[in-house]
């Protein structure tokens, strides 16, 4: 692909096949088809699929070919997602049995099974789609200026409440990971065009498949479950006006024009202007503060970022953090998933070395995959980081501390992790070896054995433990130089 441009914005799809129907994941895919065919020259696009995890489908290119290339690509078939709960009005389990004549006690039993089923499916969306938001912005840290955002998705539960009509539906809320994740994103100057997949929708209930018994067997249900659907849509759109008022985008509901949508997302991330201010409020609460923008022009509809939480500078977190914990979110997690892509946060050099001579048993600090055989054949890491990446902080006795957490994960072809070492570092610098470092960059060696018949494919990331940075790159085993005689 080209690279990326400096002068103008750049634009991300989000195809989000984890909380989209997949009806509705063949008509995003036709619709951006027909984007490609009138799409205004310039426009620079990379395409992500989002199923467990992220997936690059296609890098920046303005060529309308190579992205419809990618979009025919098997990699972005639809997918069904064994997350999706079932639409409200369907039959269950539960309605099956009630037909049977089962009794009261089994009843309840099965509903609050299947309702306990529906509460994790959608607590593991939410976690896999902050993951994958993310590490959309930790990738897109490193490249200057504006980029937008463009999420095709069905639904998106940031919030599950009790449900007054069935007590057995867990609550639970991810707010904070929201914060979190709108402030990663802001700071990396990305704007999110939330567009709702299903389009203009009726109600479920109203579909054909449904036998109607759930509803014979109980009048009120179809009240019920229209009020339900109401409020659960209602809410879902919430959510996505929501990120896109946070983080300065347009959200994009009720409409079956997608690949209109898609141009006048990039329109409007592609004309702006940029505002910088310092606040005068230094204290940092972690607390929400608006902020409001007017125009002397009357009949403006201004869209900007709303407000931001007063989290410490990262400089100041720093020097609050422990080394050995982890801020919040657990950055690592998604940015050593095999074939992600690899965040910039921190920019480091890894020479990959092999060794010629084989061993039964793997390398002292390597942890293997269960029942794991040899032979193996040793890699070792050395790193080089930016010393500017890194927070370095001066403690109570003058020197500079430093927090970090080397990582290598190898997989096999098919994302299998098979084996990794993990080296978390804490460092107090004193002046001199402080100079050192900022000259010759921040340096350290790992070792990690790895099966040696197979392809591999070896994830490698830095992670700063009192920011909360993180940086990675991957390359497969083949790549390596062979070891000199």
């Amino acid at each position: 692909s080209s690279p990326a441009p400096t002068d103008r914005p750049l634009n991300v799809v989000l195809l989000d096949t984890l909380n989209t129907p997949l009806k509705d994941q063949a008509y995003v895919r036709n619709q951006m088809m027909e984007f490609l065919k009138t799409m205004q020259p310039g426009a620079n696009i990379a395409i992500f699929g989002l199923t467990s995890h992220l997936i690059l489908l296609q890098g920046f290119t303005s060529d309308p070919s190579v992205l419809r290339s990618a979009l025919e690509h098997k990699k972005s078939n639809p997918k069904n997602s064994p997350l999706l709960p079932e639409p409200i009005g369907s039959d269950t389990i539960s309605d099956q049995a009630a037909l049977t004549g089962a009794d009261a006690e089994t009843l309840a039993n099965q509903q609050q099974f299947e309702d306990n089923i529906t509460t994790i499916q959608n607590q593991m969306r939410v976690l896999y789609t902050m993951d994958a938001m993310n590490q959309l912005g930790r990738y897109l840290a490193a490249f200057p200026g504006r980029k937008n955002l463009i999420w095709f998705s069905g639904s998106f539960p940031l919030n599950v409440l009790p449900d007054g009509d069935n007590p057995n539906i867990m609550q639970f809320s991810s707010d904070k990971e929201f914060q979190d994740t709108t402030n990663l994103l802001t700071r990396s100057q990305v704007a999110v065009y939330p567009v709702d997949a299903r389009g203009l929708f009726a109600p479920p209930m109203y579909d054909a498949s449904n036998s109607g018994a759930r509803y014979a067997r109980n009048p009120r249900g179809f009240a019920q479950d229209l009020a339900k659907f109401t409020a659960q849509t209602a809410d879902e759109h919430a959510t996505m006006l929501q990120m896109a008022e946070a983080t300065g985008g347009k959200a994009f509901l009720n409409t079956n024009n997608l690949h209109s949508a898609v141009q006048k997302a990039i329109d409007s991330g592609s004309n702006f202007y940029t505002l910088i201010y310092t606040p005068s409020n230094k204290d940092w609460n972690s607390r929400y503060r608006k902020i409001v923008v007017h125009s002397d022009i009357q009949n403006v509809q201004l869209t900007y970022r709303r407000g931001y939480y007063a989290y410490p500078p990262q400089e100041a977190m720093a020097a609050t953090n422990s080394p050995t914990t982890t801020p919040g979110y657990d950055a690592m997690r998604a940015a050593m998933q095999r074939g992600g892509p690899q965040p910039t946060e921190i920019l480091f050099k890894a020479q990959v070395l092999s060794t010629a001579t084989l061993t039964d048993i793997a390398e002292p600090g390597t942890s293997t995959a269960p029942a794991l055989k040899g032979p193996f054949r040793k890699y070792t890491i050395n790193y080089v980081a930016l010393p500017g990446d890194v927070s370095s902080p001066i403690g109570k006795d003058g020197n500079h501390i430093l927090g970090l957490q080397f990582v290598v994960v190898a997989y096999d072809r098919d994302g299998k992790p098979l084996a990794s070492t993990n080296s978390p570092l804490t460092i107090s610098l004193k002046s001199d070896n402080y100079k050192i470092m900022m000259q010759q960059g921040v340096q350290f060696s790992q070792n990690i054995s790895v099966p040696a018949k197979r392809e591999i494919f070896l994830r490698i990331g830095i992670h700063d433990l009192l920011s909360n940075k993180v940086g990675a790159v991957e390359l497969p085993t083949s790549a390596v130089p062979p070891p000199k005689p």
